[in-house]
């Protein structure tokens, strides 16, 4: 796989997870209802930089390591796959079920420092952030990356995370499009269960000894 596959494939498990509900989203979501427009986008802000600390950490680890352990690289690449699979089976399950946007309290004060800082210790402090992002970088990197993939990921991760958030701030400080994101949350859900699935499968089967394909 080309260099630029792989890094539009990364991408695109990063935003598949970013879509799929879960923590960040309640807490985004019920700030961008309960406060305003702005308090929802510094959020969106704190989620996305909370993401690529993680991203950069993960990134430049597992690349240093990887390259001198190739047992390890098909390990992680094959529980990469199989975390993507159970992630997938999640959003799966839960599509039907109905979105409560109850979420952990907000700061009391509406400022945009405030609410950035809140969605930041918020992103750092759940370790399925960085599980996530160590299975997708283990999965989909090659065991030496190009130069240029460790340093344009982490922004382009940024980009994703924040551009997510403030598409969800924006639908959920307005009526019309809440109710249709509401409205189509089984089918989304589905689509995405079902991709990030198969995403896993694949990358299982790829990590897994040649000969037992033969």
């Amino acid at each position: 796989m080309s260099s630029i596959a792989v890094f539009f494939s990364v991408i695109a498990a990063v935003f598949i997870g970013a879509v799929s509900p879960g923590p960040s989203f309640v807490l985004v979501s019920r700030i961008a209802v309960s406060r305003s427009r702005k308090a929802g986008l510094a959020a969106a802000l704190g989620m996305g930089t909370g993401s690529v600390i993680f991203a950069t950490l993960a990134l430049f680890g597992l690349s240093a390591l990887l390259m001198k352990v190739e047992w390890l690289y098909l390990a992680l690449k094959i529980g990469g796959g199989l975390y993507l699979i159970y992630i997938g089976i999640r959003i799966w399950r839960s599509a039907a079920d109905d979105l409560s946007i109850d979420a952990p309290a907000t700061p009391a004060a509406g400022g945009v420092a405030r609410n950035f800082l809140f969605a930041l210790g918020t992103q750092l402090s759940n370790p399925k952030t960085a599980i996530f992002y160590g299975s997708i970088f283990a999965a989909l990197l090659p065991a030496v990356p190009a130069p240029w993939l460790l340093f344009t990921v982490p922004p382009a991760v940024f980009v994703v995370e924040v551009g997510w958030y403030t598409v969800v701030t924006i639908a959920f400080s307005s009526n019309r499009p809440r109710a249709v994101y509401l409205g189509a949350k089984l089918w989304i859900d589905r689509v995405a269960g079902a991709v990030m699935g198969m995403l896993g499968a694949r990358l299982v089967a790829e990590g897994l000894p040649r000969h037992l394909w033969r």
